[in-house]
């Protein structure tokens, strides 16, 4: 359930400049998206586990305000993010 570092590093390098850019919009985008899967499929089993779901919904809001910062930014490599992600925008 939880983010190796070979995966992180993986998804930066694919997302961001280098294994190693942790900080740019587009891999931290995708970094919040891989969480907010992993804790929609717990929130699926457990129904009742208000904390992950508040921590789910925070989330969401803070991907939410980096998208619309680079869709004001790059609306192209926005677009090619949301596709890439599969995300629904």
């Amino acid at each position: 359930m939880s983010l190796t570092t070979k995966k992180k590093e993986n998804m930066f390098k694919k997302f961001g400049n280098n294994a190693k850019d942790s900080g740019s919009v587009f891999s931290q985008v995708a970094l919040f998206t891989n969480k907010i899967s992993d804790l929609t499929k717990h929130l699926k089993k457990n129904r009742k586990d208000y904390g992950t779901q508040r921590s789910l919904q925070l989330m969401v809001g803070r991907r939410r305000k980096l998208l619309d910062y680079l869709k004001a930014k790059d609306i192209l490599k926005y677009r090619e993010l949301v596709k890439e992600l599969g995300l629904r925008r």
